[in-house]
């Protein structure tokens, strides 16, 4: 499991580099990544190029098939509510998430929608790594 983490913090620091949100995202199925993505929405211009719609679209494109099934999404941070319908909408079976984020995450909330449904959901993988990546960008921003 942390070996696909940790290409998810790759991804990560991929948007880093480019003063993105540091979110990365990689989609498995048959323990290989058929995607991988990271945050974009700084250089699209677009609201919704968070790094998991990214390598939804990806792996969807990848299979030729917008059912996901049997694939697991590991991402760096708790997945928007956005983000978790696109996750239910796709067919995933298991969500693998390295830090909570409490201002805008969508599965640890009371009435979340990943909690209803069959996806299993795993959280605090590489966390410190994770959370120290996010803090370095939010600490020079504010800086």
């Amino acid at each position: 499991m942390d070996k696909f983490m940790m290409e998810a913090l790759k991804e990560a620091k991929k948007a880093y580099k480019k003063g993105e949100v540091p979110i990365g995202a990689v989609i498995v199925k048959n323990n290989k990544i058929i995607s991988r993505a990271y945050n974009q929405k700084e250089k699209n211009k677009i609201a919704t190029h968070h790094a998991e719609i990214l390598a939804i679209n990806k792996a969807c494109k990848k299979i030729n098939n917008w059912r996901l099934i049997d694939c697991t999404l590991y991402v760096t941070v708790e997945p928007c509510l956005m983000c978790c319908g696109a996750i239910i909408q796709s067919r995933i079976k298991k969500v693998v998430y390295g830090i909570s984020n409490k201002n805008y995450g969508g599965v640890e909330s009371i009435n979340t929608t990943l909690k209803n449904t069959n996806i299993t959901v795993e959280n605090g993988i590489m966390q410190d790594e994770c959370l120290n990546l996010l803090q370095k960008f939010f600490n020079e921003k504010r800086n």
